[in-house]
């Protein structure tokens, strides 16, 4: 099966920092059905794939150091880590990870955004992204929750070139991230509905078949859900935490989404 390619610009990945790898592969097989594969090399320090049926699906690995706090990371594919990285550091970014290679993989590295959101890169190398996006439990959509979207908006444009399309949502806006005019990722302002310890974050939503049962079989495996079940145009969807701590959200499709 050919790999898949992602233009630059393109989050392409999303990952899991967990300090209890085993519990996670856990919670995520049985919620997801993801097969767990971790690589018995040490050079990867414990990494483990996620696989829907035998396409790498997300990935997992322990947390790097004890200040990190478990959290899913969202990477958007680069033609060049280094380029990038300067980029940031003149967009008013913070460089948090400088650029990694993993052995023939590809090169990460990671930044925090001036509203103080985390988000990596990824330079492809023997592996791409996912294999597989936007059918039942796989990753469909990154969010950028903040409190200061103006910068936002000029840093991800200085650095991955994105448009910005904001529309009127309730008593509230929504943001598209749009790259060559197509969709491809969200942006939400925080408002009074998120307490003041919550810091600015990137969101990773997973397609599920059934969100109302993807809850219900969360919050028995030990999740707890941060908002009621809602509908929008895009589908029907919530957010949670992990019984680890890590945010996420599962929403059902809409029809041709």
């Amino acid at each position: 099966m050919a790999s898949p390619t992602y233009a630059p610009g393109t989050p392409s990945w999303v990952d899991l920092g967990t300090p209890d790898v085993g519990a996670s592969k856990a919670f995520y097989g049985e919620l997801f059905g993801w097969k767990a594969e971790t690589s018995p090399d040490p050079q990867f320090g414990g990494y483990t794939m996620f696989l829907l049926g035998d396409q790498s699906a997300a990935g997992c690995g322990p947390l790097m150091s004890p200040q990190q706090p478990p959290a899913w990371s969202t990477y958007v594919s680069t033609a060049d880590a280094g380029a990038t990285t300067e980029k940031v550091r003149s967009a008013g970014g913070q460089v948090l990870v400088a650029p990694m290679q993993i052995a023939d993989q590809g090169t990460m590295a990671v930044y925090m955004d001036p509203s103080g959101a985390a988000i990596s890169v990824w330079q492809p190398g023997q592996h791409t992204g996912s294999d597989v996006t936007n059918v039942p439990n796989s990753y469909c959509w990154s969010e950028l929750h903040t409190r200061d979207l103006d910068a936002a908006r000029r840093f991800y444009a200085s650095v991955f070139g994105w448009d910005a399309r904001t529309n009127p949502m309730g008593d509230t806006s929504y943001t598209e991230w749009l790259l060559d005019g197509k969709s491809i990722a969200g942006a939400l302002p925080m408002g009074d509905n998120f307490p003041p310890e919550v810091p600015p974050h990137w969101l990773v939503y997973f397609a599920v078949s059934d969100t109302d049962v993807a809850v219900s079989t969360a919050t028995r495996l030990g999740a707890r859900t941060l908002m009621p079940v809602m509908d929008a145009p895009v589908g029907r969807f919530t957010a949670l935490t992990d019984p680890q701590g890590a945010t996420f959200g599962v929403i059902t499709l809409a029809g041709g989404m």
